[in-house]
């Protein structure tokens, strides 16, 4: 069934970024993912109050998930005949609205854990065909946080939503992607971008200020 899944992941995730699969050999720095924060005002239900960690790919489009939607359910009430999953001790994540059905892996490895995986940063990769993630749950089943879904954008878009003031920006981390409680990361996130922006993001790495800076053109909204 994962394999149906991952059919239609990669299709629609090529369909946006054309080179996605081909740029997971491409090295990351430890300042390519950041994290987004939802502006209090963007009120979509679909991103409200949400935090993401999102990495550039190599075409000029980002690719992320949204870390603080807890479906409430265990891995293996998803997939009941997968006996391997019964060992993730984590609830699975809504990870966004595209391919919503798709199973997505963050995983905490020092090398690529298999085949179709992107960096995000260093020691920490997302993850999309299925024999790839069964073998991170057989392995090493808690050194990994479990999606449904994920969130694309086109190259340009993500500075355009920055532009229109629906995300402040955050260097991201592992550790606050692999925290248990993500009950009020939203208002701990929230408070840091306000630190930021007072100080004049002065301790933003270079990335995350040509990120801010580059002129951009107008997009559509998030889906």
């Amino acid at each position: 069934m994962r394999a149906r899944l991952f059919a239609v992941l990669l299709a629609l995730a090529c369909s946006w970024s054309g080179t996605l699969l081909g740029q997971a050999a491409e090295p990351a720095s430890d300042e390519d993912a950041i994290f987004l924060v939802a502006h209090p005002a963007f009120r979509d239900a679909g991103y409200f109050h949400t935090v993401l960690i999102a990495a550039p790919l190599k075409g000029g489009g980002h690719i992320g998930v949204i870390l603080n939607r807890p479906i409430g359910r265990p891995l293996i009430s998803l997939f009941p005949a997968h006996e391997p999953s019964k060992k993730v001790a984590d609830s699975v994540r809504y990870g966004g609205p595209f391919s919503p059905g798709a199973l997505v892996a963050v995983v905490k490895s020092d090398k690529s854990p298999g085949a179709d995986t992107l960096p995000l940063m260093k020691n920490l990769y997302i993850a999309f065909r299925a024999a790839t993630i069964d073998k991170v749950i057989e392995d090493t089943p808690n050194e990994a946080r479990y999606f449904v879904g994920y969130v694309g954008w086109r190259p340009g878009e993500l500075k355009s939503e920055i532009d229109r003031g629906l995300w402040g920006i955050v260097p991201a981390n592992p550790d606050t992607v692999f925290q248990k409680d993500m009950n009020g990361l939203w208002e701990e996130l929230l408070a840091q971008t306000r630190r930021l922006q007072a100080e004049g993001n002065g301790d933003l790495p270079p990335p995350l200020l040509t990120l801010l800076q580059t002129p951009s053109s107008r997009l559509p909204s998030r889906p």
